[in-house]
């Protein structure tokens, strides 16, 4: 994966995927919710940049603190 291209906007699912590539939709989502709040301060973080849980798509701004905050997915 080309990293400094990948920092843009992901549809919530289409980042949850490269997260969990072996999981359904549903599932991968789940999955990346649930380390959104695991991790301590993220959450927090991500709100401060403007995301809501009701959003679709993470801007590059909320992408780049997710790859920061908890790692770039494996490519």
């Amino acid at each position: 994966m080309n990293t400094e291209s990948s920092i843009r906007f992901y549809g919530r699912t289409e980042l949850a995927r490269i997260y969990s590539p072996f999981t359904t939709d549903r599932t991968a989502w789940r999955r990346l919710q649930s380390l959104i709040a695991a991790t301590p301060g993220l959450q927090e973080s991500l709100t401060a940049l403007g995301y809501r849980t009701s959003q679709r798509n993470f801007t590059p701004q909320q992408v780049a603190l997710l790859f920061d905050t908890i790692g770039r997915p494996e490519s």
